[in-house]
């Protein structure tokens, strides 16, 4: 069972008509999990990853019918092993480790123009219309206000049934990207 400082708090839960209101805290494990669907979903990092699978199946296929020597193989595998662990580990858990905003408690409302965001450092309320799309992972809302900028929201704060409800809104009030997930 995780510690207290590493759990997913579900402090508070309203839903007036259709708008909600939530009060949470983040899960490391599953904020690294949505860091890295973040990353993945760059297009700049999936070009990357191909390019460097690409040049490692090629120098395979070539060491296989000896065209290239051992080394040149092993420094394609080197290069594919380091930039797998830099996107699965380092980039997610350096952004966790570095952000305070993942410790923090927040309240958030979804009010009928606005999303409300509160924490232990202020408040803040974006328009709908700030936001530029969302996306959906297993466990996060991401809203995105721009292509770096993206606020977390987890759907074990909602109560049963209620993703649904909050999908709805968003697609409704803020929107999906074309040609992304949701």
């Amino acid at each position: 069972m995780p510690d207290s400082k590493d759990s997913l708090l579900c402090i508070q839960h309203k839903e007036r008509g259709h708008m909600i209101e939530m009060t949470f805290t983040y899960q490391k494990n599953k904020v690294v999990q949505a860091l890295r669907y973040h990353f993945l979903s760059r297009k700049e990092i999936r070009i990357l990853i191909i390019a460097i699978n690409l040049f490692a199946f090629v120098s395979a296929i070539l060491f296989f019918y000896k065209k290239i020597s051992p080394v040149a193989f092993l420094s394609s595998s080197f290069l594919w092993f380091i930039l797998m662990i830099t996107i699965w580990f380092l980039l997610p858990f350096t952004v966790f480790r570095k952000n305070k905003t993942f410790k923090d408690r927040f309240s958030i409302r979804f009010g009928e123009q606005d999303i409300q965001i509160t924490s232990s450092g202020g408040f803040k309320s974006w328009p709908y219309s700030q936001f530029q799309y969302f996306l959906e992972t297993p466990n996060f809302f991401h809203l995105y206000l721009n292509e770096q900028s993206f606020f977390l929201l987890p759907k074990d704060a909602c109560q049963e049934g209620e993703d649904h409800t909050l999908r709805l809104i968003l697609r409704e009030k803020v929107g999906t990207p074309a040609g992304k997930y949701s």
